[in-house]
């Protein structure tokens, strides 16, 4: 296992702690690419690098799919149902049975199980097969100069131009519209910072070397948190009445006190006592479908903030791991797009924090439907329903 460029951090903190007036999005834009220039110069890249961030330019394409992300307005079921697809199983169980001795040596070094890595290598980019096609140092200083998330993306310019400059990746490298890159989709400081040489020939590849992302992507998850040998969702079955305002992802309780209410695995049976906590999730309310999630859960939503995401992929590795599918039960209609803007605004109205009116349910909007439900006296399970809508 060779880790990259371990002495960078220092450089990389001295660049990125650079004065304020550095850091501003927006204005001219041959201006702002000189004040990255300069940021960049501090940080030890060269001509290869620079010349390549001089040439880089705006891509309106990046800006319209950063507005126009519906695909993370689909329910749990719809998403999760078109994700998790028989494709993505058998070649999953194929890649794992194929590559299973570097998936060992992931477990062995990282603490991080085969199912986990390749949920997630398939969720990406099916397995390598589809990595995106945007000019990537062109997407990342789009989207930093854009003022909607520029603290997001301006971190990634300089770790990109080093890679660009040290020949590890070509000027025009292509990737996500946001700026990932390889089979699992890492952004460029992971890239520089945290990748493996899982194959030993010398360098780090993560468009085309299969055993160096599958060892990267497992020190990136231990790096933001896995915990070795412990699991992550759980499918369970809730009764018709519990109290539900103790449910969420962070209400971590003991499985005993889980039981004791009612909770049980999904064919009836107790649920085994494993030493653990965990908070139960509820994707679409107490009628839906039901999970234990542990610690490791969080991982994933370090991974990718949507909860949707997260959670069809954890399900998905717990697939893979041997799992049948889960039992998406009758849960209660929820919002549309246009519903869901108009809850929004009645929170935002009520002195909630939701981030954005976009009619996205985001774990700020579940947490301000949680209290408006307790309020109202209504089964807090962070599902907004019409009932909800009508009485706010």
């Amino acid at each position: 296992m060779r880790l990259r460029y371990p002495l960078l951090a220092a450089l990389l903190g001295a660049a990125l702690s650079a004065p304020a007036a550095a850091q501003e999005c927006g204005g001219d834009f041959d201006a702002w690419k000189k004040d990255v220039a300069a940021e960049a110069r501090a940080a030890g890249v060269g001509a290869v690098g620079l010349d390549a961030l001089e040439d880089a330019a705006i891509d309106p394409k990046v800006l319209a799919r950063d507005r126009a992300q519906g695909v993370f307005s689909q329910t749990f079921i719809e998403f999760s149902g078109r994700m998790i697809s028989a494709y993505r199983l058998k070649h999953g169980a194929a890649n794992l049975k194929k590559y299973a001795d570097v998936f060992s040596r992931a477990e062995s070094e990282f603490g991080v199980q085969g199912p986990v890595i390749a949920a997630f290598w398939a969720l990406e980019t099916d397995f390598g097969a589809v990595q995106g096609d945007f000019h990537t140092l062109n997407a990342l200083v789009t989207l930093a100069h854009d003022c909607r998330r520029p603290q997001v993306f301006r971190p990634q310019i300089v770790p990109l131009l080093t890679l660009i400059d040290r020949g590890d990746l070509p000027a025009d490298v292509k990737g996500a519209w946001a700026g990932e890159i390889g089979q699992t989709q890492m952004l460029p400081i992971d890239y520089l910072m945290d990748s493996v040489d899982g194959d030993g020939d010398g360098k780090v590849d993560l468009r085309n070397s299969v055993p160096d992302v599958i060892l990267t992507t497992a020190r990136k998850l231990q790096m933001k948190g896995w915990k070795r040998d412990q699991p992550w969702v759980e499918e369970v079955r809730v009764p018709a009445d519990m109290p539900w305002d103790q449910t969420g992802r962070t209400s971590k309780l003991p499985l005993a006190k889980w039981a004791q209410w009612g909770v049980t695995r999904p064919d009836g049976t107790p649920l085994q006592d494993n030493g653990l906590q965990a908070g139960l999730v509820l994707p679409m309310g107490r009628n839906g479908p039901a999970f234990l999630s542990y610690d490791n859960f969080d991982v994933y939503i370090e991974w990718n903030q949507s909860f949707t995401y997260a959670l069809t992929a954890a399900v998905l590795a717990t697939r893979l791991a041997g799992a049948p599918a889960y039992d998406p039960r009758q849960p209660e209609p929820g919002l549309g797009l246009e519903q869901m803007k108009e809850l929004q605004s009645k929170l935002v109205a009520r002195g909630h924090d939701v981030g954005k009116v976009d009619g996205i349910l985001g774990t700020n909007t579940r947490e301000a439907v949680r209290k408006e439900q307790m309020r109202l006296g209504i089964a807090v399970d962070g599902w907004p329903t019409t009932e909800l809508l009508a009485r706010l």
